[in-house]
């Protein structure tokens, strides 16, 4: 019977985990940035990127300068932004966002 009712309590717990997860604001910014040249330069946003709690997913057109990042459960401000890319040796210019 306590089998029986661990693995229940377990089974609770993952399908709260997962709903919470479901329920995490997702947002997507739009990041327009100067001086995108390379693959290599956009490793190195991708990296600083990366360390940012809550960042899933990094996209980036060079050719067009465009920063794609998708994020959940924190707002990624300007001058966070601002700071990020002028550490990497870019210039922020603007971004977009939108809630999915």
């Amino acid at each position: 019977m306590k089998n029986i009712f661990n693995k229940g309590l377990l089974a609770v717990v993952l399908l709260l985990a997962v709903a919470q997860t479901a329920l995490a604001a997702t947002t997507v910014y739009s990041i327009r940035v100067d001086g995108l040249a390379c693959p290599y330069c956009a490793y190195g946003i991708e990296k600083k990127l990366n360390e940012i709690d809550s960042v899933k997913f990094i996209d980036m057109d060079l050719d067009k300068g465009i920063v794609t990042v998708e994020s959940y459960n924190i707002k990624l401000n300007d001058k966070q932004l601002e700071q990020l890319f002028q550490d990497s040796g870019f210039t922020y210019r603007s971004k977009t966002e939108t809630e999915k």
